[in-house]
């Protein structure tokens, strides 16, 4: 007995893009996801759901996209020289939710450039790094960057950015409108010889797939789209459940895979069905064709090492995107809250330049490659607020609103390169409140990560103050130096703040130093089938939500056949 030919594990870009490729193709699908359902009906006709609303508290606050870090706990530490860990609570936490990571991001959707896909044999080795090229390349991956573009219906401006890859048509929507702010910055990193362009993202710019066109509220970043005009899943979501081939189960906490009396396939899963309080019963699900593990680059490793699935090498070469926030404070009101969160970016310190091999060369370093450099702005009402703190100074605090309505932010999102001890793994002691072990991150950045931010944060200093800040310094998430300070005084806390998790279930030619085939099946399981950013071999320096939505697109055409 059977339910259906495929179940697949968590319902974000890349289980919702399986869905849809696996369900176009004739299979029968169920989609298990963790979270609650704000997304869409999940009766015909679908419809969204308008459970969101731009309400900080809710998003923030009260976990409406969940995961709560008092029930879901995640543990960090630098190294194993630090215990068992040094904090416990939330740890690059992304929405459990129906949309997945998808719902709350503010849907920046660059592709890779080809030597992405090629570091070792375009940049060469760097002591200390397991840098591998990826067992595909940009030109295999091409047509799925399309698909996956017109399916989460991106507005970009073919050939505005110098440095991107070649494209096989044009994006499906214009660029939506500029953050008058981000203008500013764009013309000042011009005159600092660098090549500012407006920002492909997932947020429609006029009506599109049966979705209205963004009313620049500024509530993209954090929060799920209160109109449903960002480019998350729903529209893959609807389109595999208008087949009638699919099935949504939320609230389904996974907490095994089934498998075959060889223990060479997998049948089905278990989970828990949270919606049975407060003793959720175990249920069971079978698949007759494979299994997609779409959970996430944190939560994929977690469960494969719960039953020593995939070998050494799950959970290691856990990357991030090392960031750099370079702050500008301005003298008058920049607008940075309003908008859509993110309108242009440039891609200069990716790219191979003579002060970039004298930086390298300076440290010692083979190479050094930056990343992809966003133009925002800063903080919400309630999240400035609760930054001044209590007393008498508070109402004029608010009023002048330094640090919402007068700052403006360049976000470098730095390439994270791959390191062995850098891993998620099973924390000894500490249990999620039903009873599973937290998954733990050991996580420090390579010295190239370092080197590359120390150069960034002169650059985009000079550039804000050009621009007209009187103001501006740099600091890093994950912070350096005394940690103990900082957790007292960093909002943003001591664990890194990028929610870019990548790399822990690496695809490769080689069982012994890789978790999944080119194809993305695990060496031992042959038909599972791994859907999200777990895969990545290397981090690059952009965005990876589209190229694991593209990744995703092509393994699920090949396992449909």
């Amino acid at each position: 007995m059977t339910d259906c030919d495929a179940i697949i594990i968590g319902s974000g870009p890349g289980g919702a893009t399986a869905a849809e490729v696996l369900t176009a193709a004739g299979w029968s699908v169920i989609v298990v996801e963790k979270g609650r359902n704000h997304l869409i009906d999940l009766q015909a006709p679908f419809e969204p759901l308008r459970h969101f609303a731009n309400d900080e508290i809710a998003a923030v606050r009260r976990h409406l996209l969940g995961p709560d870090p008092l029930l879901e706990p995640r543990s960090y530490r630098r190294s194993e020289a630090d215990g068992d860990r040094l904090m416990v609570g939330e740890v690059n936490n992304l929405p459990s939710t129906v949309g997945g990571g998808g719902v709350h991001a503010d849907a920046k959707l660059p592709r890779f450039r080809e030597e992405d896909f090629a570091l070792l044999s375009a940049r060469g080795p760097i002591d200390g790094a397991r840098i591998e090229d990826w067992p595909i390349g940009y030109d295999d991956l091409e047509p799925h960057y399309a698909a996956a573009e017109a399916s989460f219906g991106v507005a970009g401006e073919a050939g505005a950015n110098p440095f991107a890859a070649w494209r096989s048509g044009p994006y499906p929507m214009r660029p939506g409108d500029d953050m008058p702010t981000a203008l500013v910055s764009a013309a000042a990193a011009q005159r600092a010889g660098l090549h500012p362009y407006r920002a492909p993202t997932g947020v429609n710019s006029v009506a599109y797939d049966d979705r209205p066109a963004c009313v620049d509220c500024g509530y993209c970043s954090g929060y799920g789209c209160a109109i449903h005009a960002k480019g998350d899943p729903i529209a893959a979501l609807a389109r595999a459940l208008r087949t009638g081939r699919c099935r949504i189960v939320p609230e389904a906490y996974v907490t095994e895979l089934v498998l075959d009396p060889a223990g060479r396939r997998a049948t089905g899963v278990r989970y828990l069905d949270l919606t049975v309080c407060p003793d959720p019963p175990v249920r069971e699900l079978r698949a007759s064709r494979a299994v997609v593990l779409a959970a996430g680059a944190f939560e994929t490793p977690r469960l494969l090492l719960r039953q020593g699935i995939g070998g050494d090498a799950v959970g290691r070469y856990l990357t991030y995107h090392y960031q750099t926030f370079t702050v500008g404070w301005f003298p008058h009101s920049v607008g940075g809250e309003r908008g859509r969160s993110v309108t242009h970016l440039h891609d200069d310190l990716m790219i191979d330049t003579p002060d970039l091999r004298r930086v390298a060369a300076a440290a010692g370093l083979a190479w050094v490659r930056g990343g992809v450099v966003e133009h925002g702005g800063a903080n919400a009402p309630v999240e400035e607020a609760t930054t001044y703190g209590p007393g008498a100074h508070h109402p004029a605090s608010m009023r002048d609103s330094a640090i919402r309505r007068r700052m403006w932010v360049f976000t470098m999102q730095g390439e994270d390169l791959p390191q062995a001890a850098n891993r998620i793994d099973l924390d000894p002691s500490v249990r999620d409140v039903w009873g599973m072990p937290a998954g733990r991150v050991t996580y420090a950045p390579h010295r190239h990560e370092l080197v590359a931010s120390a150069y960034a944060g002169p650059v985009h200093e000079a550039i804000l103050l050009d621009a007209g800040a009187e103001v501006a310094f740099t600091s890093t998430s994950p912070p350096q130096g005394d940690l103990g300070a900082h957790a007292a005084a960093n909002p943003l806390g001591i664990a890194p703040a990028s929610r870019h998790v990548m790399g822990t279930a690496r695809m490769g030619i080689d069982p012994a130093t890789s978790v999944v085939t080119p194809e993305q099946r695990l060496w031992d399981l042959d038909n599972v089938v791994v859907c999200d950013s777990s895969v990545f071999v290397t981090s690059t320096g952009y965005n990876p939500t589209l190229t694991l939505a593209a990744l995703s697109h092509r393994a699920a055409t090949l396992l449909a056949g």
